[in-house]
């Protein structure tokens, strides 16, 4: 990682918010992009602020105009890195920052400037500790193309299966966080790439931080660089990685937790055995109230009920986010792997997210009691996947040599579903009447 190019120079009035733009080869979009957000932060931001252009290795005149633009707006400030990595800009501009709030978005400025203050607000105040805009809010408007729109949602529902993801939209270019959390998550988020906004948010969740979404008007960029099918598999082996970390106990989130989290509010009463209430003293002479003890009820609200309705429900909303997460990764590898192999990684990874998500969501299974013989009879709901799949896709491939992809794509539909239809009856035998 290179370090910064110059030091940053001192302001009259200390910035409460910096906003990190970071950029490759972006000589064109970077001069608009800074003038009118400055402009946007002069007339609506009530705080002293600061615009950080990160400068991630480029090879055209990117920090030749950034360093002009320093020259000619106050506030406004250069760092140049040595390496390419969105993730490795923001980590470098955030770690280099004095100021208490970090905010980042992309230069196309896709997301209406007017969200930026609701977007902080709530750390500034302290009321939460991160902050990201969301495209898939109800209220968001949001224009893009349907591929873009589909990988989008399915990405964000794997993350929901597979590390048990609470926020809505991970990759949305518009986000901020304290600079208090940032200097103790940045230390462990290992990658530097697009993954890197994931990672964070699932360790600020995992640590108990609060998360704040703000609905945002979102126009993609026609002219976007991103390999979509490159930045995918990228994604999904940051998965992979993350989920094996939470699964082994290799990151410090207890410690994490017990430093920075929230911790959850305790009911009046909850407690049973007469365990003293807190607060303060509510009878004469100080004596401290006692809560009776809990008896066993119905259900709590967030439990899932047992009856089968409910889960038929649930196991349908899950078994639909697997299969567009699973046609989302077999059009991703197909390509590169063929057809058969991009089956077999496609349901493998969507299996094991799919069985998690199931645990939780459609039989309300927490913890790791009986979590390996789940995934062994979600494995084996996979092997009769993939042997429907495998066997469809074969006797396709007899009747046509060359099939149409959406044709294959529809077999492949069919057979899943088919599968999943077995997966609800394992998943059942297995899970129904073992909730804790």
């Amino acid at each position: 990682m290179g370090g910064p190019r110059a030091a940053i120079r001192a302001r009259p009035t200390a910035a409460v918010l910096d906003v990190v733009i970071p950029v490759y080869n972006e000589e064109v979009d970077l001069g608009p992009c800074v003038r009118r957000l400055h402009a946007h932060l002069s007339a609506h931001f009530p705080y002293p602020f600061q615009i950080t252009v990160a400068d991630n290795a480029s090879v055209d005149d990117t920090l030749k105009v950034a360093d002009g633009l320093a020259g000619e707006l106050p506030g406004v400030e250069v760092l140049h890195l040595d390496a390419k990595g969105r993730g490795r800009a923001l980590s470098a501009a955030w770690s280099a920052s004095s100021a208490p709030v970090l905010a980042y978005m992309d230069v196309d400025l896709s997301t209406d400037l007017a969200a930026l203050l609701p977007l902080v607000a709530p750390l500034i105040s302290g009321h939460s500790d991160l902050a990201i805009g969301t495209r898939l809010a109800r209220t968001s408007r949001v224009v893009r193309g349907a591929k873009r729109e589909v990988i989008s949602r399915a990405y964000n529902l794997l993350l929901r299966g597979a590390l048990a993801a609470r926020f809505s939209d991970a990759q949305c270019g518009f986000k901020a966080i304290r600079s208090d959390v940032a200097a103790e998550l940045l230390p462990l988020v290992r990658d530097t790439g697009w993954f890197f906004d994931t990672e964070l948010l699932v360790l600020a969740q995992r640590a108990g931080l609060r998360i704040h979404e703000v609905p945002v008007d979102w126009v993609d960029d026609p002219d976007s660089r991103v390999d979509i099918i490159a930045t995918a598999l990228a994604d999904l082996r940051g998965v992979g990685r993350l989920g094996r970390a939470l699964l082994t106990g290799a990151l410090p989130l207890a410690d994490l937790r017990a430093q920075l989290g929230r911790a959850p509010l305790a009911a009046p009463g909850a407690q049973a055995g007469g365990t003293p209430l807190t607060g303060p003293p509510a009878e004469p002479g100080g004596t401290p109230l006692t809560a009776p003890p809990v008896r066993p009820g119905p259900a709590l609200p967030g439990q899932v009920p047992v009856g089968l309705p409910r889960q038929l429900s649930r196991f349908a909303a899950v078994g639909v986010a697997s299969t567009l997460a699973y046609l989302l990764l077999f059009v991703a590898t197909r390509g590169l792997l063929g057809a058969q192999p991009a089956n077999l990684l496609a349901l493998l990874v969507t299996a094991v997210a799919n069985t998690a998500a199931n645990r939780r969501l459609t039989f309300g299974i927490s913890g790791r009691r009986h979590a390996a013989r789940h995934h062994a009879q979600g494995l084996l709901a996979f092997a009769l996947g993939l042997a429907l799949t495998s066997g469809a896709l074969a006797v396709l491939h007899v009747v046509s040599a060359v099939p149409a992809r959406p044709v294959e794509l529809a077999v492949l539909v069919a057979a899943n579903l088919a599968a999943t239809v077995l997966r609800f009856v394992l998943l059942r035998l297995g899970m129904h009447h073992r909730r804790t």
